[in-house]
């Protein structure tokens, strides 16, 4: 597979040793994320006690690349809103969506609501 964007729900499934975890480590190779979805994940590690400089280390190490959140990804995030406020879907899941709409990838993610949703962005769950 070529490049994919990872969801912050994928990440954590990885870091928390859930299930589906093993279907996220085959694609961190492929992986960018955005910086949205870094900082929702570095908030999760620094509740559970793990410093934020030591928590962007350690998804550094992991995904290949992140990618700032810019103008056209906050355009895009914002008309997405109209068809995901059903779904529940937050700004960070919408920048996710965003960032690979604008880059033309797959999403890799554990959130089963976006299967709800027609948003022209291929979605992967890991469970």
């Amino acid at each position: 597979m070529a490049k994919i964007v990872l969801d912050a729900s994928a990440l954590l499934a990885l870091l928390n040793n859930e299930p589906g975890r093993q279907i996220v480590e085959e694609q961190l190779p492929n992986s960018i994320i955005s910086t949205v979805n870094l900082s929702e994940v570095i908030t999760i590690l620094t509740e559970i006690g793990v410093s934020a400089k030591e928590s962007e280390i350690i998804i550094k190490e992991l995904v290949k690349e992140i990618i700032d959140f810019d103008q056209p990804q906050a355009l895009t995030a914002a008309a997405l809103r109209k068809i995901t406020k059903s779904c529940g879907l937050s700004l960070g899941d919408r920048a996710c969506l965003a960032l690979a709409k604008l880059k033309n990838l797959p999403v890799l993610t554990a959130d089963k609501a976006w299967h709800a949703i027609n948003h022209g962005v291929k979605v992967y769950l890991v469970r």
